[in-house]
């Protein structure tokens, strides 16, 4: 039998699962405005800018129940057939983790920690088209938990597929 000090019992820390966020920082980021300046002149009223987001994410075992999560946003904007602004940022976190069960720990790590990164890579990418000189762009939230049960239903298919959203 494991012994319990008194102070563990106290705190309520015997046993208990813990998640505890170390660091959220942004691991790469680029900006793109590949047809600047003349793509300015093309964003009208008549020819609506498209965009496409990318979405992906991974997460590295750094041991000792450390865990790096990485959330990789691409953002492309379109005008016609000419790319407007290319915007991509890896926000990333260190997360440890431990006294969850396989199920549990999937989800924290396919859904919560993508969750809590997602503000911060939604600020940059919104920080970057305005700077770009584009009119501001606000990411719509994102439904991690469907998109991790999605992930799920597909991996016990045997498909695998990136998630993309349009707007």
């Amino acid at each position: 039998m494991a012994e319990v000090s008194t102070n563990d019992l106290a705190n309520g820390q015997a046993n208990q699962p813990q998640l505890v966020l170390q660091k959220i920082y942004v691991k790469d980021v680029s900006f793109e405005a590949p047809n600047a300046p003349q793509i300015f002149q093309e964003i009208d009223e008549r020819d609506q800018p498209q965009v496409q987001l990318n979405l992906a994410q991974k997460a590295t075992d750094l041991g000792n129940s450390l865990y790096e999560v990485v959330l990789s946003l691409t953002l492309t904007c379109t005008v016609g057939q000419r790319t407007a602004y290319l915007a991509e940022v890896e926000q990333a976190g260190l997360f440890g983790i431990t006294g969850f069960d396989a199920a549990d720990h999937a989800g924290i790590i396919g859904s919560y920690c993508p969750n809590l990164l997602f503000p911060y890579a939604r600020q940059v990418i919104s920080s970057l088209v305005l700077e770009g000189g584009f009119p501001p762009f606000l990411l719509q939230p994102i439904n991690f938990d469907a998109l991790f049960a999605e992930q799920q239903r597909r991996a016990m298919g045997g498909e695998q597929a990136p998630a993309t959203l349009n707007s």
